[in-house]
């Protein structure tokens, strides 16, 4: 089957500025990885232009193989117990107000790397006392008292993305499980009813729209405060075909699905990432 070409819209340009050249001189400086540039994100250029990154933690090899993601599989190397100190520093002289943690699957560790995301939240707050800070984290494979260290270092987000719809699991995420995803977003919610909670989806995967609205009344049961939903964009060709480009019409369709299902804040278009304009949609909430 021939590969379906790009759509114009959803081209962006390469910006090299010397703020994009600060970011990525902190960044190699205390040998931090983003999920920017491991995950090939469309908005690499705009984030850092604007002097704020996602930070990826726990190295850049991923214990999990899901087929629509670029970040490398394989097994990993020990975690670097100074990594909360350096990403505090990094956020630090970055002057971020807003700083979005997030990390490769680590089901090889006893903690699944659950400590180090706590670890990175108290480090930049001692150095930042009133920065927000959004973490976006693996689903600990369903084990509550993991996710309970990252929900008691109390983290102003807590977002986990459900990715895609349950029919596709198998062939996209063949080592994650959509309940477990689903059940980890209502425990965060049991554990601490004020945390807010946030979960993204890729469309263009062969999904239906009414598969979306059924999830989006799924991620509602669960009282999810914030949905972001993006293109998928094939990162290469042994990873999984974009199946359908939606248009500027369908990202308009799926808003109304999502406020149909009891979504308050849904964010959805084309280049739309969980983590792209989250202060904006912090502040939203």
């Amino acid at each position: 089957m021939e590969r379906k070409r790009l759509p114009d819209y959803l081209k962006r340009g390469i910006i090299d500025t010397d703020k994009t050249r600060l970011v990525r001189s902190i960044l190699k400086d205390k040998c931090l990885n983003t999920v920017c540039e491991a995950a090939r994100c469309p908005n690499k250029a705009e984030c850092y232009a604007k002097n704020t990154a996602t930070f990826l933690i726990l190295g850049n090899i991923c214990t999990r193989n899901c087929r629509f993601c670029n970040i490398e599989g394989g097994k990993p190397l020990l975690p670097d117990r100074r990594e909360p100190y350096k990403v505090a520093q990094a956020i630090k002289e970055l002057g971020l107000k807003y700083a979005v943690i997030t990390s490769v699957t680590r089901d090889d560790l006893p903690l699944q790397g659950a400590d180090i995301f706590a670890g990175v939240i108290i480090e930049t707050r001692k150095l930042i006392p009133d920065i927000k800070i959004e973490v976006l984290t693996p689903d600990f494979e369903g084990i509550d008292d993991l996710a309970d260290i990252v929900i008691d270092a109390k983290p102003d987000v807590f977002n986990h993305n459900i990715e895609t719809v349950k029919k596709l699991y198998a062939k996209a995420r063949p080592l994650a499980n959509y309940e477990r995803s689903l059940n980890l977003l209502r425990h965060i919610k049991e554990r601490d009813k004020k945390m807010i909670t946030k979960t993204g989806l890729m469309v263009g995967l062969g999904e239906t729209f009414e598969e979306l609205y059924e999830t989006f009344k799924d991620i509602k049961s669960v009282n999810c405060d914030i949905v972001t939903v993006g293109q998928y964009m094939q990162p290469s060709k042994k990873h999984l075909e974009v199946v359908k480009y939606y248009t500027e019409d369908d990202f308009i369709i799926v808003q109304d699905l999502a406020h149909k299902a009891g979504i308050k804040h849904i964010v959805a278009s084309g280049l739309v990432r969980s983590s792209y304009k989250a202060f904006e949609t912090f502040e939203s909430v």
